[in-house]
C-alpha cells in the first residue's frame, strides 16, 4: 500500500513540475498591415489596417510562435532576446526561423501611453507585418 502511494506522490508531483516548467501564452488578433521595401531598398507605406480575428500562440516550452492564419505561420525560436522598456513601450523580442527557414525578429510590444495595447512584430529584411494582438 506504501509504495502506492509513493507511486501517487510522484506522479502529481511530474506532472505538477511540467507543468510549471512550460509557459504558453494565448492573444487574438484584431487586424493587421504590412511594411514593405520600394525597390529603391527604402521603406514604402504601411498598408490600410485589415480586420482579423487569428489565434497566436508563444509557447516558451517548445520554443515557438505559431500564427493561426489560413496558412499557418510556425517561427521556431532560436534566441530570445533580453526584455527592452522605456517610458512609451515593453519590447520582448525573439530571433525565429520561419516556414520556410528565413530568419526573422518578432517582437511583442506593449504601448504604455496607448491603454497598455499590444502589437506584435514580424520583422524581414524586406518587409514587416504587424498584427494588433490582445491577451485571451
Amino acid at each position: 500500500m506504501n509504495s502506492i502511494r509513493i507511486y501517487l506522490v510522484l506522479l502529481f508531483l511530474g506532472f505538477g513540475l511540467h507543468y510549471a516548467h512550460g509557459q504558453s501564452y494565448h492573444f487574438k488578433t484584431s487586424g493587421f498591415s504590412v511594411l514593405e521595401k520600394t525597390e529603391k531598398g527604402k521603406w514604402g507605406e504601411w498598408s490600410n489596417l485589415d480586420l482579423v480575428n487569428l489565434s497566436v500562440i508563444l509557447d516558451t516550452d517548445k520554443h515557438r510562435i505559431v500564427v493561426y492564419s489560413q496558412e499557418i505561420q510556425l517561427f521556431k525560436i532560436l534566441d530570445y532576446i533580453e526584455r527592452e522598456e522605456n517610458d512609451t513601450d515593453i519590447v520582448y523580442s525573439f530571433m525565429c526561423k520561419d516556414n520556410d527557414g528565413k530568419e526573422c525578429k518578432l517582437s511583442i510590444i506593449t504601448r504604455k501611453k496607448q491603454d497598455y495595447r499590444k502589437q506584435l512584430y514580424i520583422n524581414y529584411d524586406d518587409h514587416i507585418i504587424v498584427y494588433n494582438i490582445f491577451n485571451v
